[in-house]
């Protein structure tokens, strides 16, 4: 059976760049959508569509994310691995205290996952950009919201300790070998 394993966490956490290691060392990997959403809406001329209509912007990103887990079970992989999973559309809804329908919660219960990583906030490496506009601040209140989304759906949250990027990816494979 393939697992689908999901890295959670903040805002720049380390998440992308453990999935880039995870694709040097031969593992499929599904990238973070609301990149590609965002530079979308960018070339369509808007700026931050995440801000100016978080409805659609969310709508989008729980397709892209469904697209990707239906995918994922379409492939001939054992393990798939994710940056962030379905759940973290709703989590940042509710950070941003933004009402969505029912669908949202639906979809988290619809598609499972089989283990989720949890980056917390890490000052020393927090990093913004044209897509990552959020303050270390930001992130921490984001993380918790993401913690709650996760916790509520049942998931047994695994913490990906503080670490070189080597030691942090290893960490996840030994985790997953481990049992």
């Amino acid at each position: 059976m393939q697992q689908k394993i999901v890295l959670i966490g903040g805002p720049g956490t380390g998440k992308t760049t453990i999935i880039n290691e995870l694709i040097k060392k031969g593992y499929y990997c599904m990238p973070e959508v609301s990149r590609e959403v965002t530079l979308k809406a960018k070339e369509e001329g808007i700026d931050q569509l995440f801000l100016t209509e978080p409805l659609l912007f969310s709508k989008m990103l729980l397709e892209g994310r469904e697209n990707q887990y239906q995918k994922a079970t379409k492939l001939d992989k054992e393990i798939v691995f994710f940056d962030r999973g379905i759940p973290d559309v709703h989590a940042y809804m509710d950070y941003f205290k933004t009402e969505y329908p029912d669908y949202f919660l639906e979809k988290c219960k619809k598609y499972e996952y089989t283990k989720i990583f949890h980056f917390s906030p890490w000052e020393a490496i927090h990093t913004t950009d044209n897509e990552r506009y959020e303050s270390f601040v930001e992130s921490v209140k984001i993380d918790k919201f993401l913690v709650k989304a996760y916790s509520d759906l049942g998931y047994n949250l695994i913490n990906v300790p503080f670490g070189s990027i080597e030691e942090r990816t290893n960490f996840i494979l030994n985790s997953l070998t481990s049992e």
